[in-house]
């Protein structure tokens, strides 16, 4: 996020089935370059619409240079 936290999310729009890593980043939002939905970095949850389906949200643990992240079932 805007702040250096780290996230990992599924990098697919759940409304347009687009990828996500195009979308502006604000504070722990990513907003879709195609439609404009924004979802919470933390929980995946959409924040305006049109998506209504979270994104997957992904364990990260740091570990001095590394990052490991935890994919979700």
């Amino acid at each position: 996020d805007s702040s250096g936290r780290i996230h990992a999310i599924d990098d697919t729009c759940t409304h347009a089935n687009v990828s996500l890593a195009e979308g502006e980043v604000t504070g722990d939002t990513i907003e879709c370059w195609l439609h404009g939905s924004e979802f919470d970095l933390n929980d995946g949850y959409p924040l305006s619409l049109p998506a209504t389906q979270p994104v997957a949200v992904h364990t990260v643990r740091l570990d001095g240079p590394s990052i490991y992240v935890t994919l979700a079932d």
